[in-house]
Protein backbone atom coordinates (compact mmCIF):
# COMPACT_ATOMS: atom_id res chain seq x y z
CA UNK A 1 0.00 0.00 0.00
CA UNK A 2 1.31 3.25 -0.87
CA UNK A 3 1.92 6.42 1.38
CA UNK A 4 -0.80 8.38 -0.65
CA UNK A 5 -3.57 5.46 -0.67
CA UNK A 6 -2.90 5.14 3.43
CA UNK A 7 -3.26 8.45 3.66
CA UNK A 8 -6.60 8.86 1.97
CA UNK A 9 -7.80 5.58 3.92
CA UNK A 10 -6.66 7.80 7.26
CA UNK A 11 -8.50 10.68 5.83
CA UNK A 12 -11.59 8.30 4.92
CA UNK A 13 -11.67 6.64 8.51
CA UNK A 14 -11.17 9.94 10.32
CA UNK A 15 -13.86 11.89 8.20
CA UNK A 16 -16.42 8.91 9.21
CA UNK A 17 -15.68 9.20 12.69
CA UNK A 18 -16.54 13.02 12.67
CA UNK A 19 -19.83 12.26 10.99
CA UNK A 20 -20.21 9.80 13.30
CA UNK A 21 -19.16 11.58 16.43
CA UNK A 22 -21.86 14.66 15.14
CA UNK A 23 -24.76 12.10 14.57
CA UNK A 24 -24.48 11.47 18.09
CA UNK A 25 -24.30 14.74 19.18
CA UNK A 26 -27.17 15.88 17.18
CA UNK A 27 -29.25 13.56 18.44
CA UNK A 28 -28.42 14.01 21.88
CA UNK A 29 -29.23 17.71 20.98
CA UNK A 30 -32.89 16.41 19.78
CA UNK A 31 -33.21 14.49 22.43
CA UNK A 32 -32.45 16.71 25.18
CA UNK A 33 -34.84 19.23 23.36
CA UNK A 34 -37.66 17.11 23.25
CA UNK A 35 -37.02 16.15 27.04
CA UNK A 36 -37.60 19.60 27.76
CA UNK A 37 -40.46 20.00 25.88
CA UNK A 38 -41.81 17.48 27.37
CA UNK A 39 -41.52 18.61 30.67
CA UNK A 40 -43.54 21.56 30.16
CA UNK A 41 -46.41 19.68 28.41
CA UNK A 42 -46.45 17.66 31.47
CA UNK A 43 -46.65 20.75 33.76
CA UNK A 44 -50.03 19.76 35.50
CA UNK A 45 -52.97 22.25 35.68
CA UNK A 46 -53.67 22.80 39.41
CA UNK A 47 -55.69 25.68 41.31
CA UNK A 48 -53.16 28.62 42.94
CA UNK A 49 -55.79 29.59 45.35
CA UNK A 50 -56.51 32.90 46.60
CA UNK A 51 -54.44 36.22 46.21
CA UNK A 52 -52.18 38.14 44.34
CA UNK A 53 -51.64 36.28 40.84
CA UNK A 54 -48.88 35.90 38.09
CA UNK A 55 -49.89 35.21 34.85
CA UNK A 56 -47.43 33.54 32.79
CA UNK A 57 -47.19 31.66 29.29
CA UNK A 58 -46.41 27.81 29.61
CA UNK A 59 -45.06 26.49 27.03
CA UNK A 60 -47.42 28.85 24.87
CA UNK A 61 -50.31 28.10 26.90
CA UNK A 62 -51.87 31.32 29.23
CA UNK A 63 -51.17 30.45 32.82
CA UNK A 64 -51.74 31.77 36.80
CA UNK A 65 -49.27 31.01 39.52
CA UNK A 66 -49.52 32.44 43.03
CA UNK A 67 -47.44 35.58 43.36
CA UNK A 68 -46.59 34.08 46.45
CA UNK A 69 -45.44 30.57 45.30
CA UNK A 70 -44.85 31.50 41.88
CA UNK A 71 -42.80 28.04 41.63
CA UNK A 72 -45.53 26.20 42.78
CA UNK A 73 -48.91 25.31 41.46
CA UNK A 74 -49.86 26.28 38.01
CA UNK A 75 -53.38 26.74 36.48
CA UNK A 76 -52.96 26.24 32.59
CA UNK A 77 -55.40 27.08 30.16
CA UNK A 78 -56.19 26.21 26.64
CA UNK A 79 -55.67 29.94 25.21
CA UNK A 80 -52.08 29.58 23.44
CA UNK A 81 -50.30 32.64 22.90
CA UNK A 82 -47.04 33.80 21.53
CA UNK A 83 -46.72 36.73 23.64
CA UNK A 84 -49.23 38.02 26.53
CA UNK A 85 -50.37 40.90 29.00
CA UNK A 86 -52.32 41.55 31.40
CA UNK A 87 -53.41 44.70 33.70
CA UNK A 88 -56.90 45.50 35.74
CA UNK A 89 -58.96 42.90 34.54
CA UNK A 90 -57.47 43.41 30.74
CA UNK A 91 -55.97 40.41 29.05
CA UNK A 92 -54.07 40.44 25.83
CA UNK A 93 -52.89 38.21 23.70
CA UNK A 94 -50.76 37.97 20.61
CA UNK A 95 -51.03 34.81 18.15
CA UNK A 96 -50.48 34.03 14.73
CA UNK A 97 -53.65 33.66 13.08
CA UNK A 98 -52.95 32.28 9.51
CA UNK A 99 -50.11 30.83 7.35
CA UNK A 100 -46.91 33.23 6.97
CA UNK A 101 -47.17 36.04 8.92
CA UNK A 102 -50.58 36.80 9.58
CA UNK A 103 -51.18 37.85 13.47
CA UNK A 104 -53.99 38.30 15.75
CA UNK A 105 -54.49 40.76 19.01
CA UNK A 106 -56.85 39.42 21.28
CA UNK A 107 -58.07 41.72 24.02
CA UNK A 108 -59.86 39.84 26.73
CA UNK A 109 -61.58 40.30 30.55
CA UNK A 110 -60.76 38.25 33.19
CA UNK A 111 -62.74 35.64 31.87
CA UNK A 112 -60.93 35.47 28.76
CA UNK A 113 -64.26 36.67 27.36
CA UNK A 114 -62.81 38.60 24.06
CA UNK A 115 -63.92 42.21 23.76
CA UNK A 116 -61.50 43.05 20.55
CA UNK A 117 -59.63 41.86 18.08
CA UNK A 118 -56.89 43.23 15.65
CA UNK A 119 -55.78 41.79 12.48
CA UNK A 120 -52.16 42.10 12.56
CA UNK A 121 -49.07 41.06 10.09
CA UNK A 122 -45.64 40.51 11.46
CA UNK A 123 -44.38 38.10 13.83
CA UNK A 124 -45.08 38.93 18.15
CA UNK A 125 -42.33 40.08 19.69
CA UNK A 126 -43.87 42.71 22.78
CA UNK A 127 -46.68 43.41 24.24
CA UNK A 128 -48.03 45.29 27.07
CA UNK A 129 -51.63 46.45 29.07
CA UNK A 130 -51.72 50.14 30.94
CA UNK A 131 -52.23 49.68 34.67
CA UNK A 132 -55.63 50.76 34.07
CA UNK A 133 -56.05 48.10 31.38
CA UNK A 134 -57.45 50.44 29.26
CA UNK A 135 -54.17 50.81 26.73
CA UNK A 136 -52.87 47.83 24.86
CA UNK A 137 -49.50 48.03 22.71
CA UNK A 138 -47.71 45.50 20.72
CA UNK A 139 -44.16 45.10 18.81
CA UNK A 140 -44.03 42.79 15.54
CA UNK A 141 -40.98 42.17 13.58
CA UNK A 142 -41.69 42.63 10.09
CA UNK A 143 -38.89 41.59 8.43
CA UNK A 144 -35.68 39.76 10.75
CA UNK A 145 -35.87 38.41 14.08
CA UNK A 146 -33.55 39.46 16.63
CA UNK A 147 -32.53 43.33 17.80
CA UNK A 148 -29.01 42.11 17.49
CA UNK A 149 -28.64 42.36 13.96
CA UNK A 150 -28.87 45.39 11.42
CA UNK A 151 -31.54 45.21 8.85
CA UNK A 152 -34.24 44.52 10.48
CA UNK A 153 -37.67 45.88 10.59
CA UNK A 154 -40.36 46.20 13.88
CA UNK A 155 -43.71 47.74 13.58
CA UNK A 156 -45.32 48.75 17.59
CA UNK A 157 -49.11 49.64 17.77
CA UNK A 158 -51.37 50.81 20.12
CA UNK A 159 -55.02 50.32 20.69
CA UNK A 160 -57.14 52.30 23.04
CA UNK A 161 -60.02 50.00 24.23
CA UNK A 162 -62.12 52.87 25.64
CA UNK A 163 -62.33 55.11 22.66
CA UNK A 164 -61.26 52.38 19.91
CA UNK A 165 -58.52 54.48 18.60
CA UNK A 166 -56.48 52.29 16.59
CA UNK A 167 -52.82 53.29 16.10
CA UNK A 168 -51.14 50.27 13.90
CA UNK A 169 -47.81 52.28 13.91
CA UNK A 170 -46.42 54.52 15.69
CA UNK A 171 -44.10 55.51 12.80
CA UNK A 172 -47.45 57.97 11.63
CA UNK A 173 -46.16 60.10 14.66
CA UNK A 174 -44.24 63.22 14.98
CA UNK A 175 -40.71 62.48 16.21
CA UNK A 176 -38.47 65.37 17.94
CA UNK A 177 -34.85 63.72 17.65
CA UNK A 178 -32.10 65.80 20.00
CA UNK A 179 -35.00 68.70 19.94
CA UNK A 180 -35.46 68.84 16.10
CA UNK A 181 -38.39 67.96 14.19
CA UNK A 182 -36.71 64.72 12.03
CA UNK A 183 -38.39 62.13 9.50
CA UNK A 184 -36.42 58.87 8.45
CA UNK A 185 -37.54 55.76 6.53
CA UNK A 186 -35.36 53.53 8.70
CA UNK A 187 -37.83 54.55 12.22
CA UNK A 188 -38.25 51.92 13.77
CA UNK A 189 -40.30 51.67 17.19
CA UNK A 190 -40.59 48.79 19.68
CA UNK A 191 -41.03 48.00 23.27
CA UNK A 192 -44.03 50.34 24.85
CA UNK A 193 -44.45 51.09 28.07
CA UNK A 194 -47.36 53.34 29.60
CA UNK A 195 -47.68 56.06 32.80
CA UNK A 196 -50.82 56.07 34.79
CA UNK A 197 -52.39 58.76 32.92
CA UNK A 198 -52.96 56.36 29.85
CA UNK A 199 -51.37 59.26 27.75
CA UNK A 200 -47.84 59.41 28.21
CA UNK A 201 -45.90 56.06 27.29
CA UNK A 202 -41.77 55.25 26.90
CA UNK A 203 -40.70 53.19 23.96
CA UNK A 204 -37.67 52.47 21.86
CA UNK A 205 -37.16 54.33 18.72
CA UNK A 206 -33.69 53.22 16.37
CA UNK A 207 -32.66 55.14 13.47
CA UNK A 208 -29.60 55.98 12.11
CA UNK A 209 -27.70 53.53 13.51
CA UNK A 210 -28.88 54.55 17.00
CA UNK A 211 -31.38 53.55 19.48
CA UNK A 212 -33.11 55.84 21.60
CA UNK A 213 -35.22 55.88 25.07
CA UNK A 214 -38.77 58.26 23.62
CA UNK A 215 -41.28 59.66 25.56
CA UNK A 216 -44.83 59.86 23.49
CA UNK A 217 -48.10 61.78 23.79
CA UNK A 218 -50.76 59.45 22.62
CA UNK A 219 -53.68 62.02 22.18
CA UNK A 220 -51.26 64.67 20.66
CA UNK A 221 -49.42 61.75 18.16
CA UNK A 222 -45.75 62.79 19.56
CA UNK A 223 -42.61 61.23 20.63
CA UNK A 224 -39.30 63.00 21.71
CA UNK A 225 -36.00 61.25 22.17
CA UNK A 226 -34.42 61.69 25.92
CA UNK A 227 -31.20 59.71 25.96
CA UNK A 228 -29.42 56.73 23.91
CA UNK A 229 -28.97 52.85 24.35
CA UNK A 230 -32.22 52.43 26.27
CA UNK A 231 -34.41 49.44 24.90
CA UNK A 232 -37.63 47.85 26.19
CA UNK A 233 -38.64 50.37 28.54
CA UNK A 234 -40.39 49.37 31.40
CA UNK A 235 -42.10 52.13 33.75
CA UNK A 236 -42.09 51.38 37.45
CA UNK A 237 -45.59 51.43 39.38
CA UNK A 238 -44.62 54.55 40.47
CA UNK A 239 -43.72 56.16 37.34
CA UNK A 240 -40.26 57.14 38.96
CA UNK A 241 -38.17 54.82 37.42
CA UNK A 242 -37.77 53.02 33.94
CA UNK A 243 -36.14 49.24 33.96
CA UNK A 244 -34.52 48.62 30.04
CA UNK A 245 -32.04 46.79 28.92
CA UNK A 246 -29.10 48.33 27.25
CA UNK A 247 -26.86 46.92 24.32
CA UNK A 248 -23.22 46.09 26.22
CA UNK A 249 -20.35 48.84 24.97
CA UNK A 250 -23.21 50.17 22.92
CA UNK A 251 -23.03 47.19 20.65
CA UNK A 252 -26.54 44.55 20.15
CA UNK A 253 -24.16 41.82 18.93
CA UNK A 254 -22.70 41.92 22.21
CA UNK A 255 -25.87 40.97 24.19
CA UNK A 256 -27.86 43.27 26.60
CA UNK A 257 -27.51 44.36 30.24
CA UNK A 258 -30.24 44.86 32.67
CA UNK A 259 -30.26 48.69 34.20
CA UNK A 260 -32.77 50.72 36.02
CA UNK A 261 -32.88 55.01 35.08
CA UNK A 262 -34.01 57.45 37.79
CA UNK A 263 -36.28 60.06 35.89
CA UNK A 264 -35.70 62.28 38.10
CA UNK A 265 -32.04 62.08 38.72
CA UNK A 266 -31.43 60.49 35.31
CA UNK A 267 -28.94 57.94 37.57
CA UNK A 268 -28.54 54.63 36.00
CA UNK A 269 -27.59 51.51 38.42
CA UNK A 270 -26.64 48.22 36.61
CA UNK A 271 -29.03 45.04 37.75
CA UNK A 272 -26.95 42.05 39.77
CA UNK A 273 -28.24 40.15 36.18
CA UNK A 274 -25.23 40.05 34.41
CA UNK A 275 -26.41 37.25 31.81
CA UNK A 276 -27.76 38.78 28.43
CA UNK A 277 -31.31 39.81 28.84
CA UNK A 278 -33.16 40.06 25.48
CA UNK A 279 -36.76 40.81 27.09
CA UNK A 280 -38.75 44.00 28.31
CA UNK A 281 -38.50 43.47 31.79
CA UNK A 282 -41.87 43.80 34.06
CA UNK A 283 -41.46 45.17 37.66
CA UNK A 284 -43.56 42.76 40.27
CA UNK A 285 -43.92 45.95 42.61
CA UNK A 286 -41.53 49.08 43.00
CA UNK A 287 -38.99 47.31 43.92
CA UNK A 288 -38.82 43.64 41.56
CA UNK A 289 -38.15 43.18 37.95
CA UNK A 290 -38.88 40.07 36.16
CA UNK A 291 -37.86 38.84 33.22
CA UNK A 292 -37.33 35.67 31.09
CA UNK A 293 -34.08 33.98 29.81
CA UNK A 294 -34.10 30.96 27.55
CA UNK A 295 -32.03 28.26 28.33
CA UNK A 296 -29.91 26.18 25.18
CA UNK A 297 -32.53 23.78 25.00
CA UNK A 298 -35.08 26.18 24.50
CA UNK A 299 -36.67 26.51 27.38
CA UNK A 300 -38.32 29.72 29.41
CA UNK A 301 -37.43 30.43 32.60
CA UNK A 302 -38.64 33.72 34.64
CA UNK A 303 -36.03 35.28 36.87
CA UNK A 304 -36.44 38.18 39.32
CA UNK A 305 -34.03 40.66 40.26
CA UNK A 306 -33.88 43.80 43.36
CA UNK A 307 -34.28 46.80 41.07
CA UNK A 308 -31.78 48.88 43.19
CA UNK A 309 -28.73 46.92 42.07
CA UNK A 310 -28.31 44.79 45.17
CA UNK A 311 -28.69 41.44 46.23
CA UNK A 312 -28.74 38.16 43.56
CA UNK A 313 -30.97 36.85 40.60
CA UNK A 314 -33.45 34.03 41.80
CA UNK A 315 -35.14 31.76 39.34
CA UNK A 316 -38.99 33.12 40.03
CA UNK A 317 -41.53 30.37 37.35
CA UNK A 318 -40.01 27.62 36.06
CA UNK A 319 -40.30 26.72 32.03
CA UNK A 320 -42.32 29.60 31.11
CA UNK A 321 -42.20 32.95 29.99
CA UNK A 322 -44.01 36.79 29.50
CA UNK A 323 -44.74 37.52 33.18
CA UNK A 324 -47.42 40.09 34.31
CA UNK A 325 -48.63 40.66 37.51
CA UNK A 326 -52.35 39.68 38.10
CA UNK A 327 -54.75 40.15 40.76
CA UNK A 328 -57.43 37.67 39.43
CA UNK A 329 -56.91 34.38 37.72
CA UNK A 330 -57.61 34.04 34.30
CA UNK A 331 -60.72 31.55 33.61
CA UNK A 332 -60.44 28.17 31.85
Amino acid sequence: MTLSLRARVLVTVLAALVLAGAAVAYAASARSAKAAKDRLAAVPSAPVGNGPRLQVLTNGRLSTVSSADPGGPREVTALACDRAYAAAGTVACLKPAGPLSATSLSVMDASLKERASVPLRGFPNRLRVSASGRMVAWTLFIDGHSYATTGFSTQAGILDTRTGRLVKSLEEFTITLDGRTYRNPDANFWGVTFAADDNRFYATLSTGGRRHLVEGDFAAGTVRTLRDNVECPSLSPDGTHIAYKSAIGGDPKKGWRLSVLDLTSRRVTPLAETRSVDDQPTWLDDHTIAYALQTGDGTNNIWSVPADGSGTTRLLVPGANSPAPSGSPASR
